[in-house]
């Protein structure tokens, strides 16, 4: 029997379901990790220099962090990072516009690409790949900065009910859900515990 949230009479709203604890993140993102060096070292043990994380904002960031430091301990490579934001890159026009309703305007976040993208293997890092709305977004966004030799995708998650065909190189579980689901990955550098969640309410926005 599933337990409820507190709410007014009448309401079944299903509590939020743990999907992921502290030690699953791990080990996905250990996981994710050992292919990214797989797919991207060549035998000289070159290959690695020319790679480079950028985490989308906002969760994206400290996951990209952790894969960067998880890279160089088990290669000795240390990948250059950046961080992105796709606010104004996004295909809503309520939110490019700043028209959407009082309260829920977007918030803007750091973008920082501190290299070259020329040459490189950008790895972009997100937390939940759900329609695939937002990654067109990034590689846009990332696009401005300069023309990488190839782009990869690496998500902790991924939901399911792709609109746009995009694929990821690199998922940390594979959580099938309803379309009113939602998933919520919480982090400790920004939520202060590492959990995914499976909330029983839709996105607000279909990214």
């Amino acid at each position: 029997m599933s337990t409820r949230l507190p709410g007014p009479p009448g309401s079944n709203q299903a509590a939020p379901k743990s999907l992921l604890d502290a030690d699953a993140i791990s080990k996905a993102l250990s996981r994710i990790a050992h292919e990214l060096i797989e797919r991207n070292a060549l035998p000289d043990g070159s290959g690695l220099d020319r790679v480079a994380l950028v985490g989308i904002q906002t969760r994206g960031v400290p996951l990209a962090s952790r894969l960067r430091r998880l890279v160089a301990e088990r290669s000795g490579s240390e990948l250059e990072l950046g961080a992105i934001d796709i606010t104004f890159h996004r295909d809503d026009l309520q939110v490019r516009e700043g028209t959407g309703p009082p309260g829920r305007q977007p918030i803007v976040r750091a973008t920082s690409i501190p290299f070259s993208l020329r040459g490189k293997t950008i790895v972009l890092v997100d937390d939940v790949l759900y329609t695939g709305r937002t990654i067109r977004s990034a590689i846009d966004a990332l696009l401005e900065f300069g023309r990488p030799a190839r782009i990869q995708l690496a998500v902790l998650v991924d939901r399911g009910h792709r609109e746009l065909p995009i694929r990821p190189d690199y998922v940390g579980k594979n959580l099938p859900t309803a379309r009113d689901e939602r998933i919520q990955v919480e982090l400790v550098e920004v939520d202060e515990v590492d959990r995914v969640l499976l909330l029983p309410e839709p996105e607000d926005d279909r990214v």
